[in-house]
């Protein structure tokens, strides 16, 4: 652990744990890609709408994830870099078992309260009894989907990214071929693809915990030492609650803007939909790099060695940003031919490629974006990591959506998300500028 955090070059240790959660989003929008044309071949409308009405639950299951992941792998990373082992074992352990008790609790609640939440999601007469079945079995399977994400992001903080990369691959790929066995030769329907979701995730977590049992020495699965200090459980929640947040704002940000579309139309609604897929291949690549960074960063930020901390934070700026930037050119090049794959219609092709050249310009910003974030959650900057996860797709966005649309129009509203973007990127500098320059003064 502390050659790969220490004393290996920094584009070495860098690359040793960034690639392979890279390869896991790849994986994720691959399952993702392949779930939505699974569904969509039932040729079953009102099935497609009932199964895309629950994205939000899913969506809820990983920020809640989210709080024990990345809030317990921030806190670790530091503690590692103290040499603090001991501590970082009994955190690990209640990160886990907290993500259990959090699970069932959900369980709970989603169960009890099914049909208000149902129709808070948008289910009508004919769409409810497909929303329901598949909200009933992800609800049902809402506690390993929830430990999933845990063990996943607490084994990369002592170096063991492949293994956190397979655990995860491994319920993915059984996700992707149990959706069609159990959509069609079963006739399971929106059941079907919610129980493969439900295998998949549970396959993930064994897994996951079966490899940090034999391969971590620090972060364990032991129950008996997962009780921790309340204080200790806040520097938890308080970087692990803006973690989720920002996978809430994800979902927030796409309503708005397709809220604010519908008046102009299903076809420009249908092209930013197009949009949307092919923006977030370019950003799921994006976000492995951030995140795949974070035990680095938070490692050498525990042990207080600033001078390697500061060259690992310009190396993530410049790999997020040329990587940025070479696939925003080349994306924006083949933008008709990209968005003509997904529909043969002449104005949605027009509509997706003036869309999709607009989001692109300000990827870069974005890179950066998430190099702050990342830092801020890492470092254990509890404030800066809030603020953050609230800005680009929410509150900032809000405001430049709201006064592009008044001032400009549908141009307005295209721009509202690069505009956010730039405001954003501008907010995370200032920030590090503040939270750092003050923590050299003490």
């Amino acid at each position: 652990m502390e050659e790969l955090f220490e004393r290996s070059s920094i584009p070495r240790a860098y690359f040793k744990l960034a690639l392979p959660v890279v390869l896991s989003m790849v994986a994720s929008m691959i399952y993702n890609l392949a779930d939505t044309f699974f569904v969509s071949q039932t040729q079953n409308t009102n099935l497609v709408a009932g199964v895309a009405l629950c994205t939000p639950l899913f969506s809820l299951l990983i920020a809640i994830g989210d709080i024990f992941g990345l809030g317990g792998s921030s806190l670790i990373s530091r503690l590692l870099g103290e040499k603090a082992y001991q501590t970082g074992s009994q955190v690990s352990s209640f990160c886990l078992y907290g993500s259990v008790v959090f699970g069932l609790m959900t369980t709970v609640l989603l169960l009890v309260f099914d049909r208000p939440i149902l129709h808070m999601l948008g289910a009508t007469s004919a769409t409810y009894p497909y929303a329901s079945q598949f909200y009933r079995i992800m609800a049902a399977g809402a506690m390993p989907i929830i430990v999933s994400i845990v063990p996943g992001n607490l084994i990369r903080t002592e170096g063991f990214a492949t293994q956190s990369m397979i655990g995860t691959m491994v319920g993915t790929v059984i996700t992707i071929i149990l959706d069609p066995v159990l959509i069609f030769p079963l006739g399971l329907g929106a059941a079907g693809a919610a129980l493969a979701t439900v295998i998949g995730y549970t396959i993930s977590a064994g897994a996951l915990v079966y490899l940090t049992k034999r391969y971590c020495q620090v972060i364990s699965v032991d129950p008996k030492i997962s009780r921790i200090s309340w204080s200790l459980v806040g520097s938890v929640l308080f970087i692990g609650i803006p973690g989720s947040i920002t996978n809430l704002m994800q979902a927030f940000g796409t309503t708005v803007l397709n809220r604010y579309l519908v008046d102009y139309g299903p076809t420009r609604v249908a092209a930013m939909g197009i949009v949307l897929k092919v923006y977030m291949i370019i950003m799921l690549v994006m976000v492995g790099f951030a995140f795949g960074a974070q035990p680095l960063i938070g490692y050498t930020f525990g042990a207080k060695n600033m001078t390697r901390f500061r060259k690992i934070l310009h190396f993530d700026l410049l790999v997020e940003v040329v990587y940025a930037l070479v696939f925003a050119v080349i994306l924006m090049i083949l933008a008709p031919q990209i968005i003509a794959l997904f529909l043969h219609n002449t104005a949605v092709i027009t509509a997706g490629t003036y869309m999709l050249r607009v989001f692109l310009l300000t990827t870069p910003f974005v890179g950066a974006v998430l190099v702050y974030t990342t830092v801020f959650q890492s470092t254990g900057k509890a404030s800066g990591a809030l603020i953050m996860s609230l800005s680009r797709q929410g509150i900032v966005f809000y405001v430049m959506i709201v006064a592009g649309a008044a001032l400009f129009g549908y141009h307005g509203i295209i721009w509202a998300q690069p505009a956010a973007d730039v405001m954003t990127c501008l907010i995370g500098w200032l920030l590090s500028k503040v939270l750092f320059n003050r923590k050299r003064r003490v």
